[in-house]
């Protein structure tokens, strides 16, 4: 049985007199209240002839506010001054604004110049001579030539060791710089002086366009390896060029490194797929806002048949594009995935170009892998899963020119010293950024092979020569010290 609240309000007795001072009481509240009404009132007639606020009329149309809002700050604002096209200005900083705000790190507004930029960077061709070079001790070396390219046609290797470009000493500049200094008009020539063994080549060669979205390789016999780095206008084109060669020499086994891929385009990606499956499979599903799910099929009869068993890379960066292939490879074709679980970004972008040359990119679905499973915020969980040495993981941090650091402290420092000294098998003793006396033995053991000497500390040369040392080992040996590599190949053995 319910119970019912009873609420009673409890009021104070008051005796004759007590009312009568009361109301006496209130009357004089009255005229002081009206007294400083009328005071009140007075001042502020006098004030209004001396100072008029003017308040702006915003009608009730969708875009009224922000309109007024830009045309006071235009004419009114004191830092206003300062901006040239203010209008324009203020008008790209409030769409940044409000696209900054939505929580979608993927929904994009770009200006004129940014969305240039965005578009060069998604194409990935230029003009120049088709080498990918890395810097070492301020030595630039090739470490990759891509087919077709003027590169390949005038001899030039892997390992070769750029020494001047058109008569000028490169030793120690940046690698940007030099490749600004390589790349130009097409069919333009370029002077560059390689340093082979021991051996100076001179070489003139015709600059032209040159597309470097994917590279590939024969890793042995029968064997080859197909690196894609991302998924741009002609991309398919240039994953076609290198599966032709694969073909030509007898390739059987096949990896295809997805690794550091971001994604680019959804037909790029459908045109890939159709190398590796047949007509008319499932690549691809799109949910969109309304929760209706588009398909992408494959469309036209492209698989090479040459291959009989694929693996496929796949890292921590790889993302989106990368993403959805990996899981058709092995959800449809049933091909192991070897890495690390991925990036995790399964949402699709379209971007909306404008006619003054902004554009906006906007998400509108999300990606799910033939089978229906989602790849936002999960990735692809590899079936093996094989890590990097923890020094290609870590963020690595430059030491000041003043820092040293003894023996008996911690350091990220000598974190980073120690992962380097693993790498290069001198044995650190631990990896946790404690300097001890073992991990001072192992630098000394280092130090002993290069112009070092004896160190008793971790300086910024002895720290430079370490990491160093680890690129060049890398670069130079990296088919041989890759883990990932290493296990796909082994998975591809009979």
């Amino acid at each position: 049985m319910e119970e019912e609240k009873v609420v009673i309000h409890l009021e104070k007795h008051r005796w004759p007199d007590e009312v009568s001072a009361l109301t006496r009481q209130r009357w004089t509240n009255r005229l002081l209240i009206v007294m400083v009404v009328v005071a009140f009132l007075s001042g502020w007639l006098i004030s209004a002839q001396l100072n008029v606020t003017t308040i702006t009329p915003v009608d009730s149309s969708k875009y009224a506010r922000l309109d007024a809002i830009i045309n006071t700050l235009s004419s009114t604002w004191f830092y206003g001054k300062d901006i040239e096209n203010i209008d324009q200005t203020l008008i790209e900083r409030a769409i940044k604004g409000m696209i900054e705000q939505n929580g979608d790190p993927y929904t994009e507004y770009f200006s004129p110049e940014e969305y240039l930029q965005f578009s060069n960077s998604i194409t990935t061709n230029f003009v120049g001579i088709g080498v990918q070079i890395y810097n070492l001790d301020g030595i630039t070396v090739v470490e990759k030539v891509f087919r077709n390219s003027p590169a390949e046609s005038f001899g030039v290797l892997p390992g070769d060791i750029i020494y001047k470009v058109d008569g000028v000493d490169v030793t120690g500049m940046a690698v940007s710089e030099i490749a600004s200094m390589v790349r130009g008009e097409r069919n333009t020539v370029v002077s560059i002086e390689f340093i082979r063994g021991n051996t100076n080549i001179v070489k003139d060669i015709v600059r032209d366009q040159i597309r470097s979205s994917a590279f590939g390789e024969m890793l042995n016999q029968d064997t080859a390896i197909l690196e894609i780095y991302q998924f741009g206008a002609d991309t398919a084109d240039q994953v076609k060029v290198y599966l032709d060669f694969f073909k030509d020499s007898n390739a059987k086994k096949l990896i295809i490194d997805l690794r550091d891929n971001g994604g680019g385009f959804l037909d790029t990606l459908l045109k890939i797929s159709a190398f590796f499956l047949d007509k008319d499979t499932l690549v691809i599903q799109q949910q969109l806002r309304d929760g209706r799910i588009e398909q992408g099929f494959v469309a036209t009869q492209q698989r090479y048949t040459n291959f009989e068993n694929i693996v496929v890379l796949v890292n921590q960066n790889s993302a989106s594009a990368s993403e959805v292939l990996a899981a058709a490879l092995s959800e449809r074709g049933n091909m192991k995935i070897v890495g690390v679980t991925s990036f995790g970004k399964g949402t699709v972008q379209i971007t909306r170009p404008f006619s003054d040359g902004s554009a906006l990119k906007v998400t509108t679905a999300q990606w799910l892998s033939p089978d229906g499973n989602s790849i936002q915020g999960t990735g692809i969980t590899p079936d093996v899963e094989v890590f990097l040495h923890p020094f290609f993981t870590t963020e690595r941090k430059i030491m000041n020119e003043e820092e040293v650091v003894l023996v008996d402290s911690v350091s990220d420092y000598v974190m980073i010293a120690q992962m380097a000294l693993d790498f290069l098998n001198y044995n650190p003793g631990r990896m946790d950024g404690y300097f001890s006396l073992q991990t001072l033995e192992a630098l000394n053991a280092f130090a002993a092979t290069t112009s070092l000497g004896s160190v008793e500390s971790l300086t910024p040369e002895v720290y430079r020569a370490l990491y160093t040392q680890v690129y060049r080992e890398w670069y130079t040996n990296r088919r041989l010290l890759d883990p990932q590599l290493l296990k796909a190949l082994e998975l591809l053995k009979p």
